[in-house]
């Protein structure tokens, strides 16, 4: 049976996960996020590669790094996910600007056991104090500079036009008023984002609705304010895509927080 449980603690969101069937849309998380593979072999496009996490890989995905994931056959995976919000997590490593990760899985133990611990007491309750603890230990694990390369960052109209959606995300998207802004054609911009971001405008969109809304059903705990204030036509609406990038829908991942 598919399992996704989420919870979270110190401003990091934990995910332990069982499925065999079920398929990632998509997606792109604002967030670094770093897991585990504890079981099976877990796959997924990324950058236009084709990755395979086997047993024990630990996989680095960085902030708005689309991805798919799946199971490799029909015994499944099991793995476990740590989502840090990248002003903490550069925090924790002392860096002042934006870094990515240069290797998408590795196989490091010592990496490895820092998200098992993190994950492991987020999920079962710990206090907020020793999550914090084993949230700095993962400075000792990053002292290998090849784990990082710079950040490239987006140009001045991709940037523009991500603010502009963000700007809006309770309305419809205007691709012609975000052109018309930038004096750039539809079809120009849409080749140049999705060449830039590996994603297009309207996922974007959409991923950064379902983001907002996920964020206001913590801070609130309702999913129907999240529905009307995030543009969505209903809770249905919300469910479809909020369980194509989270495993769950809105209103299971609501009754997790409680």
């Amino acid at each position: 049976m598919d399992r996704f449980i989420y919870k979270k603690s110190t401003g990091v969101t934990a995910l332990s996960a069982s499925f065999a069937d079920f398929k990632y849309k998509k997606h792109s998380h604002k967030e670094y996020a770093l897991g585990v593979t504890l079981r099976g072999i877990q796959q997924y496009n990324l950058d236009g590669n084709f990755q395979s996490s086997y047993q024990n890989g630990v996989m680095l995905f960085n902030p708005e790094q689309p991805h798919d994931g799946m199971a490799h056959d029909k015994t499944g995976i099991d793995y476990v996910m740590v989502y840090i919000e990248p002003k903490l997590f550069l925090e924790i490593l002392e860096k002042k600007e934006i870094i990515r990760f240069s290797s998408p899985i590795v196989y490091n133990y010592r990496l490895q056991q820092r998200i098992l611990n993190l994950s492991c007491a987020i999920l079962s309750g710990k206090a907020e104090a020793l999550c914090s603890e084993l949230l700095l230990s993962f400075a000792d694990s990053f002292t290998q500079p090849n784990l990082f390369m710079s950040y490239r960052k987006d140009n001045n109209l991709t940037r523009k036009a991500k603010d502009m959606i963000h700007s809006s995300l309770e309305n419809v998207l205007r691709l012609d008023d975000i052109c018309r802004e930038l004096d750039i054609s539809k079809f120009k911009f849409i080749r140049m984002f999705k060449a830039g971001t590996g994603i297009s405008p309207y996922q974007y969109f959409l991923n950064c609705k379902v983001e907002l809304a996920k964020q206001m059903i913590e801070k609130n705990k309702d999913v129907y304010s999240a529905v009307a204030e995030c543009g969505f036509v209903d809770l249905t609406h919300l469910n479809k895509h909020f369980k194509s990038i989270y495993g769950i829908t809105a209103f299971e991942y609501m009754s997790s927080l409680s």
